[in-house]
């Protein structure tokens, strides 16, 4: 089964994505980057659901490190976001996520896009 972490400040969105993803994938979920990058030293994940804005460290700091390491460079990123306009679509093509999953998602669209990430 693939890992998939799932890296949000909030904690309800952690249960909402873990229930949609939970009988596909082996999800783990984080509520902060910092507890990312403490995990991925032990478990690399296929794939990374990452929150744009969030404390202490946010998304675009966290690819940053991620694409920065040839250990975790090509691990797939998609950016989930409540608000996703033409500057953080740039800047996150820029650092090299994968897609983008506007919040709240449809379980059908993440799910599609996890899925052609994976492939």
């Amino acid at each position: 089964m693939q890992t998939i972490f799932v890296v949000d400040d909030s904690g309800m969105n952690l249960v909402v994505v873990k229930d949609a993803l939970k009988d596909n994938y082996r999800v783990m979920t984080l509520p902060s980057a910092a507890k990312m990058f403490s995990l991925i030293e032990k478990l690399k994940p296929d794939l990374i659901l990452l929150d744009v804005f969030m404390p202490e460290m946010d998304g675009f700091e966290a690819i940053k490190l991620l694409k920065n390491n040839e250990q975790y460079a090509n691990i797939p990123v998609i950016f989930l976001s409540s608000t996703i306009d033409d500057s953080i679509k740039e800047r996150g093509e820029k650092s090299g996520v994968v897609d983008f999953v506007l919040k709240p998602f449809e379980k059908a669209e993440l799910l599609e896009k996890i899925a052609k990430c994976l492939q």
